[in-house]
């Protein structure tokens, strides 16, 4: 069945709260380019390695009546999918303003991937001049909201959002780039593009 488009609005029936956009909202003004971080510097908050704490003393094992029970294994589900109406120029705008949702609905940044199909967000391109290694570091670290290009997709590591911007002119592109996305959320896909597209490529690749 294809995907109905919906309002800029972010929902997730089991996972949080819905959030919806106050009415009047203005579009989201710019966040600020952050500066230059190292892979070696220590990020604020996180503390150091303290003492070594001392073993338990050892304790005698209690008996059991018959066989302890299974323990299960973690099984993934299928995320939720949701659709934000948008053209290839305005699909950054638009996933912006889904993490900025997102984020009031009490999402945690590190929860976040955004990928873009086109050019790379402002915040990639800006952490990308500082090298790989230092840019990669922070998406292993997994902190804070990271924004890769779909073309690095195999690089991405899994995440319980997924926010994909349609931002480039080809269908390559988007069928390559949302099967990968959709693998990669754990509990919601977010999609901003052309509709049209974007129910073409899920309906091949799901």
């Amino acid at each position: 069945m294809p995907l109905i488009p919906e309002e800029p609005q972010i929902h997730e029936s089991a996972q949080g709260p819905r959030v919806t956009p106050a009415a009047g909202r203005t579009a989201p003004t710019p966040r600020p380019v952050p500066g230059p971080r190292s892979a070696a510097t220590p990020r604020p908050g996180r503390p150091g390695p303290g003492p070594a704490r001392p073993a338990p003393p050892a304790q005698r094992p209690h008996p059991t009546s018959g066989q302890a029970p299974a323990v299960r294994s973690h099984e993934r589900s299928t995320p939720q999918i949701q659709l934000i109406p948008a053209s290839a120029g305005g699909a950054l705008d638009a996933a912006d303003e889904a993490v900025d949702l997102l984020l009031d609905s009490g999402r945690a940044p590190g929860d976040i991937l955004v990928l873009t199909t086109g050019e790379h967000h402002p915040w990639a391109t800006h952490e990308l001049s500082f090298g790989e290694a230092a840019y990669w570091a922070q998406h292993d670290a997994g902190d804070d909201v990271f924004f890769a290009g779909a073309a690095a997709g195999d690089r991405v590591k899994a995440r319980p959002v997924v926010i994909v911007a349609l931002n480039g002119d080809t269908d390559d592109a988007a069928a390559r780039a949302l099967p990968l996305a959709l693998e990669r959320a754990g509990a919601l896909l977010i999609v901003c593009g052309d509709p049209q597209r974007i129910n073409t490529v899920l309906g091949v690749g799901v």
